[in-house]
């Protein structure tokens, strides 16, 4: 009887060890699969090409849910798809995985942001700030900047554009902010400073230009301020909002 005991036990194990080890197989060719998927689905994202990504990182997390890397890229297709909560989920799911998922958390925070939420975006980019193994802080001290603008809070926002371009001077984020915050501030001196800056680093981009004649037109330099506005028409759409007010503001400056 005792012999028979232990043949069944012995048995018992052996299966637990088989089955144990059949699982860690299946949990390691999972992973590699999912992590074939996840290259794939970055690939498509690097094409513009979001419904495809989308599919691609979905069948990813399905084959291993506790990878962070995929989470933070189904947040990012999320946030170009205009499905800021789905992100948000993503984000906040990466975070859970690898709290010191710092980039996961930037783009956290600006996905608050395209919801307004300006506190919890504040508090979110301030967390990453401390973060001293963190190789790019001028992206959240710029996004902290862009917060305390949108909630009024012009000087504030200064003081944290500022700090961003004390890491990265050239850095047209933080330089277009501390520009748009002086023009708030009715400084367009100042403004002109940063922002002349800005256009230097990305001459294409409408929005800057737009600011720039803005600020031009501050100061009481109209010729100069017309020129960019009609820059500003050449590089956006048509029927864009940037053009219609750029076009506006060329009407009005020579009737």
């Amino acid at each position: 009887m005792k012999l028979k005991t232990l043949s069944i036990v012995c048995f018992l194990t052996i299966s637990s060890m088989i089955v144990t080890s059949c699982t860690g197989l299946n949990t390691a060719q999972n992973k590699r699969m999912a992590e074939v998927k996840r290259n794939v689905g970055e690939a498509y994202m690097r094409q513009g090409d979001y419904t495809s990504a989308l599919r691609e990182l979905l069948e990813a997390e399905k084959l291993y849910t506790e990878d962070p890397i995929v989470h933070n890229s189904l947040g990012l297709c999320y946030m170009n798809k205009k499905r800021i909560s789905d992100a948000i989920i993503h984000f906040k799911k990466a975070v859970a995985i690898k709290p010191s998922y710092a980039p996961a958390r930037n783009n956290l925070g600006t996905a608050y942001l395209a919801l307004k939420e300006w506190d919890t975006a504040i508090a979110i980019f301030k967390e990453i700030t401390n973060d001293a193994l963190y190789g790019t802080p001028h992206y959240p001290l710029s996004n902290i900047g862009l917060a305390y603008y949108h909630k009024g809070q012009y000087k504030t926002a200064l003081g944290y554009y500022q700090k961003a371009l004390k890491i990265e001077e050239t850095f047209v984020n933080a330089l277009r902010g501390a520009g748009r915050s002086y023009l708030a501030l009715n400084d367009g001196r100042m403004a002109l400073r940063y922002l002349e800056r800005a256009v230097q680093h990305a001459p294409k981009m409408a929005q800057i230009h737009y600011e720039l004649g803005e600020a031009y037109l501050l100061v009481g330099r109209t010729n100069q301020a017309v020129v960019s506005y009609e820059t500003a028409v050449e590089f956006s759409p048509p029927e864009s909002e940037v053009a219609i007010k750029a076009k506006q503001r060329i009407r009005s400056v020579r009737h």
